[in-house]
Formats: C-alpha cells, structure tokens, sequence
C-alpha cells in the first residue's frame, strides 16, 4: 500500500510505502450516520483525514480552535482518533508510524470523495492522467476504499462507505451541505498547478459543474464549483507556493477568537482572517507539526 510522502522535483506528490499493517480508523466504524431519504451520491466529499507526527499535540491544538471533541486512539496498535464535531463526526486523526515517516511521510489533511464504485473510480482516475497512491481495499463494516491523485498531484480517497444495515440511505454530513454547521467542513478548495486540467479531470471523473468564477487578478481565475449544492473552489497555486493540494475550510463560531487560539496554541496564521463572499471570514494555518488548514466563520467583534 501507498500513501503520500513529498513532494518530487515536479511538485508533484510522491507516494510513499506502508508496512502493510494500516488499519484505517483503527478497526471501528467512525460514520455517523443520519437517517434521510437520499443517501450521499456519487462525487459528494464524506469524511476528512489528518495524518500527522504527534496525535495528542494536534488533538490539543485543534480542540482549542474549533467546537472538536477528538476521541482516544483506535485498537490494534494503530493511533487513529475519530473527530466529533456540533452534529456528527466530520473526519478522523491518523498518528504517523515512524516506518511512514521513514518513507517520507508529512503532515497533512486528506478528503474522502463518495464514489458508486471504488475499484472503476481508480481505473477512470488512472486513464485520465492521475495516479494511484494506495491500491483499492476493504475495511470490513466500513466500506472499500483508495487513495489516488489527480494529474497535478493532489492527493484524496475515493470510498464507497457501508452505511448501517436498517438504513441503507443513510448519509454522512462531515460536509455541511445543506446549511452551516459550527465544526463541519464548510467549503473545499483546490488549488492547482492547471485549473483548467482540474475543472475538467473532476468534472469527468465526479460530476462537479463549474457555478460561477471571480477574478483575482494577477494570481488568475476563481472557480466555484457545484454538486447539488455548491461545494467549493478551484484556484491558481500560488507563486509562492506552486504545489496542487486540497484545503478543507472548518466552520467556526468566532473567526477572531479561531485566529488568537491558534497563534496561542503553537500555531502559525498565514494568511487572513479575511471577507469573503457571503459575509464569513477565512483564514489559512499552519499547525505546530506542519500540516495546512483553513477554518472560516463569523466575525462577532
């Protein structure tokens, strides 16, 4: 099996090796599951990943900036923490192994998109120029899942989940589709080496539509994107940083009080806390091992 490491001379993600042993969310099924008439379809984002160098340092820092409550290690000799958020689990925390960190692996955040079929998703990602980083497989009770790329780098799994057996609509709502909800994900940004290639490569392989764009002047061409509701963006990287990566925005209560909990939690802001459209406030971090976030939410002051 593969997962992300660095990043090559292309600025490409390149894939590194696990021992073999990886138990994704420590042999427990993390969903929770609500009832509804339509379950999560094809192309929807249903669960956040953090992979990271030190569990009960993150646990801490993300628990002081956002309304988380992040459980205890999984079973089975693996750390992985399932993270509860206002009205459901939103993702989980996956401690790095010193055998994947000696394989190149860093901190960072990872989505899950639903897929009809796990196995014709990874040979359709595969033909369309992307790349496969951890071969398709079964988590008994949880579902099939893979971690692939598209063709500038960005990493994320596709999963097709095993909803609860006397429910089979039921539907994940880590992303807060329908309305805000304080800790879910609130909006998924892409930022890419060729958003053009992007726009296309996803709209194919998950049936996002572009909704709209904004021009952000030198740096090129904002692109929202819908499915069902609207979703997220579509960007330029930026100069300074000209790698093709996810970034998950986190609903907060208070974007001000988000921005002081980080800097005084061992954080660093690195850009923001700014208007966007809509009247919410965004701001991007980094957290004290390394990985890239993002929350948004009101400004109450």
């Amino acid at each position: 099996m593969q997962a992300i490491a660095g990043r090559g001379d292309d600025g490409r993600a390149e894939p590194m090796s696990f021992d073999g042993k990886r138990v994704i969310f420590g042999g427990f099924n993390p969903f929770t599951w609500r009832r509804s008439d339509m379950a999560n379809k094809h192309g929807d984002w249903i669960w956040y990943e953090l992979m990271t160098t030190d569990a009960d340092a993150a646990t801490a820092f993300y628990q002081a900036i956002l309304p988380w409550k992040i459980g205890n290690p999984g079973q089975d000799g693996f750390d992985y923490r399932v993270i509860a958020a206002t009205e459901g689990a939103v993702g989980g925390m996956l401690a790095l192994t010193p055998e994947m960190m000696a394989g190149g692996a860093r901190p960072v955040w990872v989505g899950y998109i639903k897929v009809d079929d796990v196995d014709k998703a990874v040979t359709s990602v595969e033909h369309g120029g992307g790349s496969v980083y951890m071969p398709a497989r079964d988590m008994p009770g949880i579902g099939r899942f893979a971690m692939v790329a598209d063709p500038q780098g960005a990493a994320f799994y596709v999963m097709k989940p095993t909803p609860p057996a006397d429910n089979p609509q039921a539907t994940c709502n880590a992303f807060a589709a329908e309305r805000p909800m304080d800790g879910h994900c609130a909006w998924n940004e892409l930022r890419t080496a060729d958003d053009a290639g992007a726009l296309h490569f996803y709209g194919t392989h998950f049936g996002w539509v572009k909704d709209g764009e904004m021009d952000m002047g030198p740096i090129g061409t904002y692109h929202f994107i819908r499915h069902g509701a609207m979703i997220g963006g579509i960007m330029p990287s930026m100069p300074q940083v000209p790698v093709s990566a996810w970034n998950f925005y986190f609903r907060v209560p208070d974007i001000d009080a988000a921005a002081a909990a980080v800097t005084a939690n061992g954080g660093q802001v690195l850009h923001g806390p700014i208007e966007v459209p809509g009247g919410d406030f965004s701001m991007n971090g980094m957290d004290p091992q390394g990985a890239m976030f993002a929350v948004v939410g009101k400004r109450k002051g």
